[in-house]
C-alpha cells in the first residue's frame, strides 16, 4: 500500500492561497510611470582636440534628461562639432605687413 494522498485541487489551492494572502501566480500591478533617466554608459574617447572634446563631453548632459530632452543636447553638440570642423577648414587671417622703414 502507498502513503500517497491527493493534495487539494487547483481551485481549493487557489482559495487557500487567497485566504493566506499568497496568490502564487499574482503578478505585481503594472506601472505606467516612465523610468527615471539613466546614463547609457557610452564611453567618450578623447580626440586630443580641445574644442571637439568639450563638445563630446556635452553629450553627458543627455544622461540626466528624459528622452524628449535629448534632441536639444544632440542638436547643440552637432552644431558645435560642425563649427569646429568649419574652423579647421578656414584659412588663417592674413597677418598685417610690418612697416620696417626707419
Amino acid at each position: 500500500m502507498s502513503d500517497w494522498k491527493p493534495g487539494p485541487d487547483t481551485a481549493e489551492q487557489g482559495e487557500a492561497d487567497e485566504a493566506a494572502g499568497t496568490a502564487p501566480d499574482a503578478a505585481p500591478a503594472p506601472s505606467f510611470d516612465p523610468e527615471p533617466p539613466a546614463p547609457l554608459g557610452v564611453a567618450r574617447t578623447p580626440t586630443g582636440h580641445a574644442g571637439v572634446d568639450a563638445r563630446l563631453e556635452r553629450l553627458a548632459d543627455a544622461d540626466h534628461l528624459p528622452a524628449d530632452g535629448h534632441t536639444e543636447v544632440y542638436e547643440d553638440v552637432h552644431r558645435g562639432l560642425r563649427d569646429e570642423l568649419t574652423a579647421l577648414d578656414a584659412r588663417p587671417a592674413p597677418t598685417p605687413a610690418h612697416d620696417n622703414r626707419s
